[in-house]
């Protein structure tokens, strides 16, 4: 059993939510903690840093930060790339092969493994343990980052956590007298009870497109249960329990559903609740931000994910994104300087109240906004309950991303369109996985 997030451990390290068991390795012989080399405190330095999320509601929200800082540092200039969010991976991927990567970026952490492997990030275990502010900062999600890697050195400090949720219409539930779903029954029924083809409205939408894996996946284990991703070299993935999710789940299909599910990504899927043509979505509490725009707070309302017929929940461990710094920056002194400006409390604080996720700053916990955010206190209720599971994705397989962009998102839409069987579909992705695995161990287990 995996350790809980306690509202006494948020307000000191968020510990018991992240601390999962990583895996073990070699160190790289390229990489070591050798003392920061050092800059020149007076020298015009240009550091350029890239979102992996970027758009009209994030996009503002660096771009103050960027300015707040180079009014501290009026020496530093730092160049703003925006990244759509679905070919973040992709645009990271071809930088790192061209040598051509930024000095600073936002790093999902499932990123870390692979980009770790591949000699691309600058080892932070020297900056952040000289750093004043450091025990702030959780330290289940630094011992997590450090966990997943092979060679188990620090690579990115997080500055935001997330809960994967539903969203839904409290007004629209109301008016029908649908119960707000707390089983997976109730989840099923109220999908169905909310659909109204012929007023063009639907009970819930399916991310069908980019990205749809890692939702599809925390779904399959909110209901099954499952402690565990890979058992004795066996993935769970293909669980008889998660095959009779996925029927009576893409069952709904174009019946309570978009036709456009399909091909629908983050955007779509969003834009479907937020103009009123869905009554529920599952994402996650960061798209809070999306929805305080569009809607009038009544409109909308984050609850947890249906528990297991045993009445418990399930979550995802580790899912924070974090700032890197890329081995090939010519000022890494300012890149660090610049990387714990953006875990500060205050910029913590500015971010993660604006995006709607939970900071991992200590002393942002304590302000008030956390405290009188529903859509945080439903994310903590998950986290504080004691039954509470958190099951380990494999995120230090260097295939693991690669296996979600490619095989898993084909493969719901093979499903969707019916082209592929459900017990095929999670056979395919389990042996990506177990083949993933195997070549782990040979590599790194010896």
């Amino acid at each position: 059993m995996y350790k809980k997030l306690s509202k006494t451990l948020l307000a000191s390290s968020m510990a018991a939510a992240l601390l999962l068991a990583g895996c073990g390795g070699q160190d790289s012989a390229e990489k070591s903690n050798a003392a920061p080399k050092k800059d020149d405190p007076n020298e015009e330095v240009t550091l350029t840093f890239w979102d992996e999320n970027a758009g009209p509601q994030r996009t503002p929200i660096w771009e103050e930060l960027i300015k707040r800082f180079e009014e501290e540092n009026p020496n530093i200039d730092v160049e703003y790339v925006g990244l759509p969010k679905d070919s973040a991976k992709t645009k990271y991927d071809a930088a790192i092969a061209a040598n051509d990567t930024p000095d600073v970026g936002s790093v999902q952490t499932s990123w870390l493994p692979e980009f770790s492997l591949r000699d691309a990030l600058l080892p932070l275990d020297s900056y952040f343990e000289g750093w004043d502010q450091k025990d702030k900062i959780n330290a289940g999600a630094i011992d997590f980052n450090k966990d997943i890697v092979n060679d188990n050195k620090l690579y990115g400090i997080p500055y935001t956590q997330n809960l994967d949720i539903l969203w839904v219409r409290p007004d629209w539930f109301k008016e029908k007298g649908t119960k707000i779903p707390e089983t997976w029954d109730e989840f099923f029924t109220a999908i169905e009870e909310q659909t109204d083809k012929a007023n063009n409205r639907y009970g819930y939408t399916i991310r069908g497109g980019a990205g749809g894996s890692f939702q599809l996946q925390r779904l399959m284990y909110a209901y099954s249960g499952e402690e565990e991703y890979i058992k004795d070299g066996k993935s769970t993935i293909n669980s008889p329990e998660h095959a009779e999710f996925l029927k009576k789940y893409f069952a709904l299909y174009k019946e309570y559903t978009p036709k456009s599910d399909i091909t629908n990504g983050y955007k779509e899927m969003i834009a479907g609740f937020d103009t009123g043509a869905v009554a529920m979505v599952q994402h996650n509490i960061g798209s809070f931000g999306e929805h305080s725009e569009a809607l009038e707070p009544d409109q909308f309302q984050a609850i947890p994910l249906p528990k297991t017929p045993d009445g418990k929940y399930v979550a995802e461990g580790g899912n924070t994104i974090g700032v890197s710094i890329f081995k090939d920056t010519e000022h890494p002194e300012a890149a660090w300087k610049f990387t714990s400006f953006l875990n500060s409390k205050e910029s913590q604080s500015y971010w993660n109240q604006e995006v709607g996720q939970i900071p991992t700053n200590a002393d942002v916990l304590e302000e008030a906004w956390v405290k009188e955010s529903p859509h945080i206190q439903t994310a903590f209720k998950v986290y504080d309950d004691p039954n509470t599971i958190l099951y380990k994705p494999p995120f230090y397989l260097p295939e693991y991303r690669s296996i979600l962009d490619s095989t898993v998102d084909s493969g719901t839409q093979a499903v969707l369109s019916g082209k592929m069987s459900v017990e095929d579909f999670l056979d395919e992705w389990a042996t990506a996985v177990e083949e993933a695995q195997k070549k782990y161990d040979e590599h790194f287990k010896k």
